[in-house]
């Protein structure tokens, strides 16, 4: 029986080495856009279900795991920045205050699924207008979630982490080794 990553991300890659080093990474075609949640932790679990099931799909008789991450602002969901206008909104509104980062977890395995959600409280110090300007003008923004890396140039910017610190990377994992020994991976 194979392991699945239903995820293009190169930061999950490297973070599911941790979990299980033999895996094969295979990205699904859901429409995101499509997918809809009445709180932005939900919205993320939502994501990851229809993901880990889009590639079960092709793959019923192994075992998929899927992942989706949100940055939840007082409700407002952040995902990957469009350009560098949203970036700056986002990033803005980040700036001194608390955030939360929901990582929504899937496990499918035949005709079984399991799904959690990890939440991470990070908050940010204030930041100066012109490390913005100059963090946008980076690729590193456009990626991710809220429109930072916690492991790039953002850690200059995080004063408090409440949490799993690899939530914020996108793959909580420990909780994602909790839900596949579930179904047998270890």
């Amino acid at each position: 029986m194979a392991l699945f990553l239903a995820s293009a991300s190169p930061r999950r890659r490297e973070l599911m080495a941790l979990v299980c080093p033999d895996f094969t990474v295979e990205v699904s075609d859901v429409a995101e856009d499509d997918i809809f949640a009445d709180s932005p932790a939900r919205l993320a679990q939502s994501l990851a279900i229809a993901k880990a099931r889009a590639v079960a799909a092709q793959h019923p008789y192994d075992t998929v795991i899927g992942f989706d991450t949100v940055v939840d602002c007082d409700g407002a969901v952040f995902g990957k920045p469009r350009d560098r206008d949203e970036a700056l909104t986002m990033l803005h509104a980040l700036s001194g205050r608390a955030h939360r980062v929901h990582t929504g977890v899937c496990v499918c395995q035949g005709g079984r699924a399991a799904a959690t959600v990890e939440t991470t409280s990070v908050c940010f110090a204030p930041i100066p207008e012109a490390e913005l300007l100059a963090y946008v003008e980076t690729a590193e923004p456009y990626d991710k979630a809220g429109g930072y890396a916690i492991q790039g140039r953002a850690a200059r910017w995080c004063s408090r982490i409440e949490g799993c610190y690899y939530n914020i990377m996108g793959l909580p994992v420990h909780r994602a080794v909790q839900l596949l020994a579930r179904f047998g991976v270890r």
